[in-house]
């Protein structure tokens, strides 16, 4: 799990994101910062990791990250396993169908779209490409997906 897991207030919520590049797992913690945003945001880094935290409770004992997520931000392109495979097992099982994931890619290929809609991701946020698109489209990802009390308005 990477240290960069951080808590922003006591809250139940977490958001989980599975990111394997860290410059943006720090754009992404900075924007939730700015925004304060009323939840713990995890970080994994790869598929195979997000698959032991959804289903073995893979927790560190030093970490925030001791709830169930209650949104997922998945990357597509991950090493070990992408997100593709991910999705996919996510919505195999049961416990985890109505578990909202959105798809958070550098793709913006019509087909990789089209797997994840028809294979049950909740949504598809191509990477924006400047900080301040970010931190707007991390303000509507959450307002959309999460019921927090936050300053996003």
């Amino acid at each position: 799990m990477n240290s960069q897991n951080k808590r922003y207030k006591e809250t139940s919520l977490t958001i989980l994101m599975a990111e394997d590049d860290p410059d943006d797992r720090f754009l992404i913690t900075r924007a939730f910062h700015e925004l304060d945003i009323d939840a713990v945001l995890c970080f994994v880094e790869d598929g195979e990791e997000l698959m032991h935290y959804l289903f073995h409770n893979d927790k560190p004992a030093d970490s925030d990250c001791s709830q169930p997520p209650a949104l997922i931000l998945l990357d597509l392109n991950m090493p070990k396993k992408d997100g593709r495979e991910v999705l996919l097992e996510i919505r195999a099982n049961p416990h985890f169908r109505e578990l909202p994931v959105v798809v958070w890619t550098t793709s913006d290929h019509e087909e990789d779209m089209t797997f994840c809609h028809e294979n049950g991701a909740n949504s598809y946020v191509t990477k924006p490409h400047s900080y301040t698109d970010l931190v707007e489209t991390v303000r509507t990802v959450i307002s959309q997906w999460l019921p927090l009390p936050t300053n996003l308005s």
